[in-house]
């Protein structure tokens, strides 16, 4: 999803989400006039696969090279059944991608960039809701993946059954909500919903290991926390799936922080599994696995579409679906506490936006820079969201240059993440 706006040929779109960036599509059964339709083409594939190598060489070298402890044969056998799925994953999500635009542009599913008004690119017809072909190809992948891995006696198959079922519900939530605009007080609440297979079917541990420099106080080295986790866990995956929606408006950011995180987190359990000899540990890493590399490899691919200028739009129903797997993924692989520092710029963001959100402040529709057709660069608004305080610290920029720089941020602070669990090793857990 980017800046977009949809247009009614009766009646003008009615303001129901000030939460996100970018608007819902709304459908035009009896629009006369005839518009450009724009090419669907992977322009950006020669990006897409440098850009996969700064990716691929450190997972590649902490799978087969450097760790604490070798990997094991099994672990290391599914891991890379799950990435040869994943990579086939990749060219059907390239593939489909054109398909599924031309009857979404059929039923009038489609928007307009409002971050290209005043340009020729500003009148072109893009394609709603493709996120939906990469949440189709994810839970395809990922169901396959079960025969080549997963027993019927598997003591992780209820989990991960669990798990698909939450982004499949959440999955056609976003889609549901891409089709009928629904109110953001009701965005907020599809994820709780979404949350219910997961938590009902969730048969992990409960408890948290307490930082050694407040053990002499607390006198407990683990604290067993019960249904109090259950509810941390479902207010984790409200927080991820609404972060990303929230952080959006400019052409390849949600996907691209999408995989920035997928990325960060997929380095994270290698490096784990390496570290560790505990075979219960291993396998959750394992688990994350799983679902991170089919999410990266259809996200990759979407990228290759909906980077500057975008020919597609993403949608609420990629949105959702990516940051309830990311949610996911951090639960049942216990990182959560990670998982929130790489996540730090949605948290940023999510701060920013209070104000607005709860009321204190005026909330527009769109909370998105300004674009200047005469010089093609973005001004950042007063708007809370870190978008616009971007620009309001390094001055007006191009869209792709300002979308570099927070993908950039999004890296910096999946590295700092790393750096401080290095610097803590040993002394906080």
């Amino acid at each position: 999803m980017a800046a977009k706006k949809r247009t009614l040929t009766t009646t003008s779109a009615t303001a129901r989400n000030p939460t996100t960036t970018t608007s819902a599509t709304a459908r035009n059964p009896t629009t006369t006039t005839s518009l450009p339709d724009p090419q669907i083409k992977p322009t950006k594939l020669p990006f897409i696969f440098k850009s996969s190598l700064l990716i691929l060489i450190p997972y590649l070298y902490f799978l087969f090279f450097r760790q604490n402890h070798e990997i094991e044969y099994e672990i290391r056998r599914s891991i890379l059944i799950n990435a040869l799925v994943s990579i086939i994953g990749f060219l059907i999500t390239v593939t489909l991608i054109p398909v599924a635009s031309k009857y979404v542009l059929r039923r009038n599913l489609y928007g307009r960039d409002i971050n290209k008004k005043g340009t020729p690119k500003g009148d072109v017809k893009v394609p709603e809701s493709l996120g939906i072909v990469v949440g189709i190809v994810f839970l395809v992948v990922a169901i396959l993946f079960q025969y080549f891995n997963l027993t019927a006696d598997s003591n992780w198959l209820v989990e991960y059954n669990a798990a698909l079922a939450s982004i499949c519900f959440m999955f056609l939530l976003g889609f549901v909500d891409d089709v009928l605009d629904l109110p953001w007080r009701v965005k907020l609440v599809l994820p709780s919903i979404a949350a219910l297979p997961l938590l009902m079917a969730y048969a992990g541990h409960t408890t948290i290991i307490i930082p050694k420099p407040l053990v002499p106080y607390i006198g407990l080295e683990i604290l067993d926390l019960g249904w109090i986790y259950k509810l941390y866990m479902w207010l984790l995956a409200i927080f991820c799936t609404n972060s990303i929606n929230i952080h959006a408006g400019i052409n390849g950011l949600e996907v691209g922080q999408t995989v920035v995180i997928a990325s960060a987190v997929l380095i994270h359990n290698i490096m784990q599994i390496g570290a560790s000899t505990d075979p219960e540990y291993q396998q959750a890493h394992v688990f994350s696995i799983y679902l991170v590399q089919p999410l990266l490899a259809t996200s990759l691919a979407l990228l290759s579409y909906n980077w500057y200028p975008s020919s597609v739009f993403v949608g609420d129903t990629y949105t959702y679906f990516a940051g309830m797997t990311l949610a996911v993924v951090g639960i049942l692989g216990h990182f959560s506490e990670t998982l929130l520092i790489f996540f730090a710029p949605q948290v940023l963001n999510f701060l920013l936006s209070v104000p607005q959100l709860a009321g204190i402040i005026p909330c527009p529709r769109h909370r998105l820079p300004k674009f200047d057709p005469q010089t093609g660069l973005l001004t950042g608004t007063k708007d809370g969201t870190v978008v616009n305080v971007t620009l309001r610290i390094f001055g007006r920029k191009s869209e792709p240059a300002l979308c570099i720089i927070l993908l950039l941020l999004q890296a910096a602070c999946c590295c700092f993440c790393f750096l401080l669990r290095w610097i803590l090793t040993g002394w906080y857990k």
